[in-house]
Formats: structure tokens, sequence, C-alpha cells
């Protein structure tokens, strides 16, 4: 498991990490009682500050999402996965597409073809990184 760090964006790297657990959780690629990568080593492989990592999964047992074993790390806890969560996670990034194409006056057709367009490329990323 990797996680995508935007440092420039303006969504705080904690932030970004908390989502994208969610999100690996809500689509199943993360279940109950996967470990997640050590504080250390996501600090590392980003080259970011340790205590910015150990917030985000701080946060996370907090919300009961995170479990904290002993010579284990943090695991991910008991999960009920539904369509709704999905839903409910996806929402706030289709709004914030949807108000930038609003003030691009970009019509409906518009909007929906550079959304499959956008969804191609990440499909492809994903295969590339695959192989």
């Amino acid at each position: 498991m990797n996680y995508d760090i935007h440092p420039s964006s303006s969504t705080p790297i904690f932030r970004q990490i908390i989502d994208q657990v969610r999100r690996f959780i809500a689509s199943g690629q993360l279940r109950s009682g996967d470990t997640l990568p050590s504080v250390r080593t996501v600090a590392l492989q980003h080259a970011i500050n340790p205590m910015t990592v150990s917030k985000a999964y701080n946060m996370l047992e907090i919300e009961g999402v995170l479990v904290r074993m002993r010579g284990v790390g943090m695991v991910i806890a008991e999960q009920r996965n539904t369509a709704k969560d999905k839903t409910i996670l996806a929402m706030p990034a289709m709004l914030s597409a949807a108000q930038v194409t609003h003030q691009l006056g970009l019509e409906k057709a518009q909007a929906l073809r550079l959304f499959e367009q956008a969804l191609k490329t990440i499909e492809n990323e994903n295969k590339r990184n695959a192989d």
C-alpha cells in the first residue's frame, strides 16, 4: 500500500492520509486486520515529518477506524462497508469538480467527458504502476 501525497496541495498532508485510508477501506483494498505501513516508513518514503503521519493515524484511531496492536502497529479495525459510505467519501471531490466546471462555464456534457477522460487516465496510470 502506498499513499499518494501531494505536499503542494491545499489539503494538509495528515488529511490526505486520513482520506486515503478511508477510501482504501471503503473500496475493499484494506480490510479489517490489515496493517498499515509504519509511521517511520511513510515519513521516509514521502520525506515528510513523522509527526504528520502519527497525527493522521492517531485521529483514525480515535475515530475507531484503526486499532493499535502492540508489536504489530496500526491495524484496520472491524468495518462495515456500504455503498453509502463510498458515496459519502466521493461527494466532496465531486462537488469540488462540479464547482470548477460551473465556474469555467462548461456544459454538463463537456464536464462528463472530462470526468471520463480523467477516469481513463487514472486507470492507465494504475496499469502502468502494476507492471
